[in-house]
């Protein structure tokens, strides 16, 4: 059956279709804005726009007593505003020579078709649903920062944004930038003063002091990597001259590393070395804990090496954790969900952010604080890539997915 044929059938892939063929380049989703607020008003389905453009949309419940459900996609893709041309193998669909944008159009097209649903009485509205559909979710999340978040009702948040159909991530990493800096109180020339035994090194002190850090996965549990600890970059040794000629000479390679490195200097006893590391994890008590670690070996190294040399370390936070709710509900519906559609569910942490950690951090209309997990509803392969590319038969399961957790969500 072709691409059209298809479409003509699954109301879901077609909505699909028609978002995929029109670029929304992060901080450009007019286009893409203008055709979801046409659908909505086309369905009778209630919708508006905040002032930084993100999309709302809210049917409201058949039974008050219940909670509302809501959903999150963004409407912004990696790549650029090129035309796109729907290529279709008998599976898969992707773009002609760009990227789809699978990546999260499932997710809207999933969230739009279950709104339809739900308007038109196909599905049960239980609590209501509420839906936000993001801008600039790739590039800085700014569209989620911008949220009205006082203006939501619901506590429990379904992000439709994971990359594999039944996936349910129910916690996330931070994103924790440490420096650290050793200074060595003396230099000199590394033949003249070699024999000094108070002039050390800081390239070798800082060799010596990362020898003692953890690299890689810090704590793992049944959900995967929980915390890591990752080196970043080392910068040491004497790297200042020949920088400095690169730049005067107007150099142009693509591997500075080895030109920097054909031109170090030897004669020096190096006063200075730096090192950045990534740290990431899903637990507050872990990174502090793995911190901690990392500030007692500096701490070590300083007595040890008291008025010869001193090593310091900072950390820079830049995404707080999406931390696992102390509430299983999510987790019950959709398991419940995935197995009234034959599909096989996968309940998991990420070791990366996603817009979960935005929402975990803030409270809806009432005070509570939000309970987000990371949903999949396709298996979306080559993701950012003009190789994406995305299996139509997992789409469809994935609308039966999310309108199943709907309605196992409402029988709680």
């Amino acid at each position: 059956m072709n691409l059209s044929d298809l479409r003509k059938e699954n109301e879901v892939l077609d909505i699909f279709c028609n978002l995929v063929s029109i670029p929304s380049p992060s901080l450009k989703e007019e286009k893409v804005i203008e055709w979801i607020l046409k659908f909505c008003d086309d369905n009778g389905i209630n919708a508006r726009t905040d002032s930084y453009g993100n999309v709302y949309i809210k049917v409201p419940a058949a039974d008050t007593s219940k909670e509302p459900l809501m959903l999150s996609s963004h409407m912004d893709v990696v790549g650029d505003d090129s035309p796109i041309n729907l290529l279709f193998d008998g599976q898969f669909i992707k773009a002609d020579g760009r990227t789809l944008g699978a990546d999260d159009k499932v997710g809207v097209a999933c969230a739009l078709k279950l709104a339809k649903d739900i308007k038109t009485g196909k599905v049960n509205a239980g609590g209501g649903i509420e839906i936000t559909f993001t801008r600039d979710e790739e590039t800085g999340m700014s569209g989620v920062e911008h949220v009205e978040f006082d203006k939501l009702d619901s506590k429990y948040i379904l992000v439709c944004d994971a990359d594999k159909l039944g996936q349910l991530q129910i916690s996330g990493a931070s994103y924790t930038n440490a420096k650290i800096i050793v200074k060595a109180l003396k230099g000199g020339h590394s033949g003249i003063d070699i024999g000094d035994e108070t002039r050390l090194n800081a390239a070798k002190l800082i060799a010596e002091l990362l020898a003692e850090f953890p690299q890689g996965a810090y704590y793992t549990d049944e959900t995967g990597v929980i915390t890591s600890c990752n080196l970043g970059a080392i910068v040491a040794g004497g790297v200042q001259n020949s920088i400095a000629s690169i730049v005067e000479k107007g150099v142009r390679t693509n591997d500075y590393i080895t030109e920097i490195f054909k031109k170090t200097s030897t004669n020096i006893i190096n006063t200075l070395g730096m090192a950045s590391y990534s740290i990431r994890s899903a637990s507050v008590e872990k990174e502090n804990e793995l911190k901690a670690l990392m500030q007692s070996i500096v701490d070590n190294f300083n007595k040890k090496y008291e008025n010869l040399a001193a090593a310091e370390i900072e950390f820079e936070v830049h995404l707080l954790p999406f931390e696992k709710a102390n509430d299983d509900r999510i987790e019950i519906a959709h398991t419940k969900a995935c197995e009234r559609a034959g599909v096989q569910n996968k309940i998991e942490s990420f070791h990366a952010g996603a817009e979960t950690h935005i929402y975990c951090h803030n409270k809806n209309a009432k005070g509570e604080t939000f309970m987000p997990s990371l949903l999949g509803l396709a298996d979306v392969y080559n993701m950012h890539s003009a190789e994406e590319k995305v299996d139509y038969k997992t789409l469809l399961k994935g609308y039966e997915v999310i309108r199943n957790t709907f309605e196992e969500f409402n029988k709680g």
